[in-house]
């Protein structure tokens, strides 16, 4: 079996079953994967349900609505009724993905969520019967958390029972599917044990993990047991997933990297290294996760520029593949979903064509200082402003734009940052890579108050520097120094820096036009 480079998370649900009314058609089912047919997808990664309940004919697990009679949540019912139409119809909804799939020349992978926390009979109408029927089992049972702590109602997996109920569902998937893998993600309910239990829990997980990758093997030696996981190495042991030692001991055939799983944002600038060097040796490749959702001020979805952005960032750090997270926003596909996916295996070929890189920032949909974030992550900004202080902001760009000057490739670089509360009296001072920008390269935009936006509304004002060779960023790590050297005495709030960014724009060939350029006569060119 080839190794997949490229592998499709599709969640079952969001651009599919909650949107065909029931009774859903095996046809319009079928849709998972025929909108992926002819791309660069080699491999499905097919959610089952919400991970406590499924969405396919178990026979060990619960269907997802089993135990309500009174929905409080009608897309989550149509989900159920549509799950059942099938079923009863001889159409299992897992079948028929595995079977068109691989009809179609493509991979398989069950993802089973594997924790999530608990909520209220009558009210949580994806939990299961288990999860109700067991708070002794919850790492909350002994009373000792704050009713707020994330895991307080998640699943305690140093309880047996608990990692069995898990296993039965894995195993039947194993025994009664034609499947090329199976995948758990983990970086999820992100809590599996009591924050004093984290040590001893490791050594439990590790052997839960081992007993999978066993049974796997057993059920297919071909199939590939991948494990999605917070990024950071250091962030997974926090939380018992010793994520080095299942590579050193061989239980796990691909590792995936992920940031910002919760709020599904897209992060150009997450750091697979510590991982790509823990798999060096091994048989154990690593994806890196790449999202699709930005949900800035301008920008719900990543346009095709901040993807290869963040694919050629990711490709530069010698990942094995890419894995695509949470990509159903973009449904219904259409042409631009699939130009974004056409490059995103090629970095040589996005290597010399316009990139849009960005600083993770605060953004519409969590408006909290901070997005949720796993272990072992945090983020650069916002960051306070203080008089005469220097605040350095961290990034890193693929691009080497040396090479592609000397054939006259480059058109322009452009370095954005957004300040809000600020005003036309503060003095600053700017440095990109130690060096001072100067105030010729400096265009400012005046938003310190608008009345719409095309999403949300941020004021403040863009500092954006159309970069001279002798200030282009350089392929790898950036800094940016942002300096106050005086502040207006009547303003109150302080001053941030919110947002940067930066872009660099290249030509077809030399001397080539872009879009934006007209013909001596005045007319577009038509071929732009």
């Amino acid at each position: 079996m080839t190794q997949s480079r490229i592998m499709f998370y599709h969640d079952g649900r969001h651009p599919l079953i909650y949107m065909y009314e029931p009774p859903m058609q095996k046809e319009e089912y079928e849709a998972a994967v025929d909108e992926l047919v002819g791309t660069p997808v080699e491999a499905i990664m097919f959610c089952l349900g919400d991970g406590r309940t499924v969405l396919h004919d178990t026979k060990v697990g619960e269907l997802w609505g089993h135990n309500m009679k009174k929905w409080p949540h009608l897309i989550f019912h149509r989900a159920h009724r549509n799950a059942v139409a099938l079923i009863r119809k001889g159409h299992d909804p897992l079948r028929i993905v595995c079977e068109r799939a691989h009809g179609q020349g493509l991979k398989v992978y069950p993802t089973l969520l594997v924790q999530q926390a608990a909520g209220e009979r009558g009210e949580d109408t994806r939990c299961s019967d288990f999860w109700f029927d067991n708070p002794q089992l919850l790492i909350g049972a002994r009373g000792d958390l704050p009713a707020d702590h994330r895991g307080a109602r998640c699943m305690d997996f140093k309880h047996e029972e608990v990692r069995a109920e898990r296993f039965a569902l894995i195993r039947e998937t194993l025994e009664n599917y034609d499947i090329d893998g199976f995948e758990l993600q983990l970086n999820y309910g992100l809590d599996y044990f009591h924050p004093k239990e984290i040590k001893a829990g490791a050594k439990i997980m590790t052997a839960w993990i081992r007993k999978i990758y066993r049974a796997l093997k057993k059920s297919g030696r071909k199939r590939e047991l991948a494990i999605r996981v917070p990024a950071s190495i250091s962030g997974c042991m926090e939380l018992g997933l010793d994520v080095r030692g299942w590579i050193n001991e061989g239980i796990v055939d691909v590792v995936i990297g992920q940031t910002f799983a919760g709020p599904e944002l897209q992060d150009q600038m997450t750091d697979f290294r510590p991982l790509i060097k823990a798999a060096r040796g091994s048989k154990c490749r690593i994806h890196a996760a790449i999202q699709s959702h930005v949900d800035s001020d301008r920008l719900n979805e990543a346009n095709i520029q901040m993807v290869r952005a963040a694919a050629c960032n990711y490709w530069e750090q010698g990942v094995d593949g890419l894995y695509l997270a949470h990509w159903f926003s973009n449904w219904p596909y259409e042409a631009s979903f699939y130009e974004k996916l056409r490059e995103m295996p090629y970095p040589e070929i996005m290597a010399p064509r316009d990139k849009h890189y960005y600083v993770p920032t605060p953004t519409g949909r969590y408006t909290e200082l901070e997005p949720i974030v796993e272990p072992g992550v945090s983020l650069q900004l916002p960051v306070e402003l203080e008089l005469k202080k220097p605040a350095q902001i961290h990034f890193k760009i693929s691009d080497d734009l040396p090479r592609w000057d000397k054939v006259g490739r480059v058109h322009e670089v452009l370095l954005r940052l957004r300040l809000v509360e600020t005003t036309e009296r503060d003095k600053l001072c700017f440095r990109f890579n130690g060096k001072e920008l100067p105030d010729v390269l400096l265009r400012k935009i005046n938003q310190l108050y608008i009345m719409e936006a095309p999403r949300y509304r941020v004021g403040g004002y863009w500092f954006v520097f159309r970069l001279d060779k002798a200030h282009w960023p350089r392929q790898g790590e950036n800094t940016v120094e942002v300096t106050l050297l005086r502040r207006d005495r009547e303003a109150a709030p302080p001053l941030q820096i919110r947002d940067v960014e930066l872009e660099t724009k290249y030509l077809m060939g030399k001397n080539f036009h872009r879009g934006q350029d007209v013909d001596l006569g005045g007319y577009e060119h038509a071929n732009q």
